[in-house]
């Protein structure tokens, strides 16, 4: 989720517990060394940071659709106590998580590589890391990829490297990981400058004002919340006009948008090969992020890039030279998933794409307000009230539907709601479900309509 401009019924399924927390010190005179006291025992700290939180701490403790324990799942069906919902919260965009030939070849790997490769990657990695780079390379037509565990990982370590003592012009809706990365660099000596969210003018105006290098341009590649993508084009074009990288993270786009073709099915396009292939970018002044974790179901993560900076990463990335590696299980499942990518992905992008559809059909015969303006399969849906976040996510889990909820300060307020996530494996009775829940949610509760963000946008020019 994007970071905020500033860093409110159904019985609660229950939540398995550890022991109770420890006390933040051994008590209210311990003291730190030479005897001073400890300054997080003083300065409120904590009961600040709850207080920007507080919302969504709330939400946590009493809502049946955060922090909750699956107790099973059947396809696209999840069970939480005695209660069984349409799961629309999933990021297995392929359904590659109940594909059969991708589970049943996982053993076979376990017994050749047991369950974990114990090597630091810098230390030696399985053969399995090589093949699946190779085929990955291939299929994004890069120069080079290399793998590592999450994108997390590679935010927080890779961006203070390309960034160095030089400027990384940041999106201003940047996904919190990319943002804290970001900082990250500025704590080593980089400078951080904010350009509003998808503006390339604006950006550009940034990049007029200094000639402080290396510069680091930082944007989402399919947005998390709303579904939508930027203008690569135009941000590549800047990249390379100022000298600068442009540094993508494209986690929702792999896997579910492609290059296009005159066969594509849809027009997601072909093969899954993320943002920069779906708008006929090459890779010049570019480095792709993005993760198996959502459309191929496994614990890994890569950076499209050039082999010379590849080989700068492997002794200058911390999670290259110390992070435990992926699992043996997310190695086979990714290079299994690559090879049925390669011979049915189009067609579970089809299905994807086709109950997207009718969701998105949906919302405009309601005329319910979405900011999705791409067709991809996240789809935001922000209530009129905020406050409202509670009762409506309680009238959703009752109904059997379990979506992602949005709640403040994970967005702006503006923007609280929640999130539908369509996968391949959806069933065509749970888009029939969902599309009945979003009527009623319709007729019950206040949601977002064209006229009102028109509204909104009048009050924000009013203020300036």
């Amino acid at each position: 989720m994007s970071t905020p401009d500033r860093v409110d019924g159904a019985v609660r399924p229950r939540r398995r517990t550890t022991d109770a927390p420890r006390p933040l010190a051994a008590g209210p005179g311990a003291l730190a060394p030479l005897g001073k006291p400890l300054r997080r025992e003083t300065d409120g700290w904590l009961e600040r940071w709850m207080a920007t939180v507080a919302d969504l701490a709330r939400l946590k403790e009493t809502h049946p659709m955060l922090d909750a324990v699956i107790d099973e799942q059947v396809g696209r069906k999840i069970r939480i106590g005695d209660h069984w919902l349409a799961d629309f919260a999933s990021c297995n965009y392929l359904g590659f998580d109940l594909d059969r030939e991708i589970i049943e070849a996982v053993p076979a790997f376990l017994d050749r590589w047991g369950t974990h490769p114990s090597w630091s990657r810098l230390l030696g990695s399985p053969v399995l890391y090589e093949q699946i780079e190779e085929r990955l390379t291939a299929l994004l037509g890069s120069e080079d990829s290399l793998l590592l565990p999450t994108i997390t990982h590679i935010h927080m370590s890779v961006i203070p490297v390309l960034a160095g003592s030089g400027v990384i012009f940041l999106d201003g809706r940047a996904h919190k990981t990319i943002y804290d990365g970001a900082m990250i660099a500025r704590g080593h000596g980089a400078t951080v400058l904010r350009f509003r969210h998808n503006d390339h003018e604006h950006l550009e105006e940034l990049l007029r004002t200094t000639t402080i290098t290396p510069r680091l341009i930082a944007i989402d590649g399919v947005n998390s919340m709303t579904g939508n993508a930027p203008d690569v084009r135009a941000f590549a074009r800047l990249a390379r006009e100022y000298d600068a990288l442009l540094y993508i993270d494209d986690a929702h786009g792999f896997g579910v948008i492609g290059e296009r073709a005159p066969d594509e099915l849809c027009e997601w396009g072909k093969r899954g090969n993320s943002v920069v292939r779906h708008q006929g970018e090459t890779y010049e002044n570019i480095v792709l992020v993005a993760g198996f974790s959502k459309s191929y179901s496994s614990l890994l993560s890569f950076l499209a890039l050039p082999t010379r900076l590849k080989d700068v990463l492997k002794v200058a990335a911390p999670p290259y030279l110390y992070s435990g590696p992926s699992p043996t299980a997310s190695l086979a499942t990714t290079l299994v998933g690559l090879e049925v990518n390669d011979k049915r992905g189009d067609l579970y992008r089809y299905e994807m794409y086709r109950k997207t559809q009718r969701v998105l059909a949906r919302l405009h015969e309601l005329d319910i307000y979405t900011p999705n303006r791409s067709g991809y399969p996240l789809i935001e849906i922000p209530l009129a009230n905020h406050e409202d976040i509670d009762p409506v996510g309680r009238y959703l889990f009752e109904r059997g539907i379990y979506v992602t909820m949005a709640a403040y300060p994970l967005v702006p307020k503006d923007e609280v709601g929640f999130r539908i996530q369509v996968t391949a494996a959806n069933g065509d009775d749970e888009i029939d479900l969902l599309c009945e829940v979003l009527g009623e949610i319709n007729d019950r509760f206040q949601l977002q309509h064209d006229r009102h963000r028109e509204l909104l946008a009048e009050v924000r020019r009013a203020r300036g």
